[in-house]
């Protein structure tokens, strides 16, 4: 597997100490994700068609592939720290909904 290729992703010194490879650790934050909480090391990226993803490695050599968004590289939505990390509904979802609801309606 080939290591991340991003240094900004995987390499920021302001994010994480690195681990005995070299390879930055990330901590995964999204709440609802099975590996919250825990400091992985990045062994790579890759994209697909919804962005790009970070390849996590778990102890057991298990990758998971986790959006930099769901991990500490990425600053919080404001909306999610302005409720304490309880948003009912952020503005971006809504939007993104209702364009669904649009698009499936003209299907028909």
């Amino acid at each position: 597997m080939q290591s991340c290729p991003v240094p900004r992703f995987c390499t920021s010194s302001e994010n994480a100490a690195p681990t005995s490879a070299g390879q930055q650790l990330v901590r995964v934050m999204h709440p609802f994700h099975p590996l919250y909480g825990q400091q992985l090391p990045c062994v790579g990226e890759r994209a697909n068609s919804q962005g790009k993803r970070l390849l996590l490695q778990t102890e057991d050599a298990t990758v998971w592939s986790v959006p930099p968004q769901w991990t500490d590289l990425v600053s919080p939505d404001p909306e999610v720290v302005m409720g304490n990390g309880r948003p009912l509904l952020r503005v971006a979802d809504l939007m993104e909904l209702a364009a669904l609801v649009e698009r499936l309606s003209r299907a028909r």
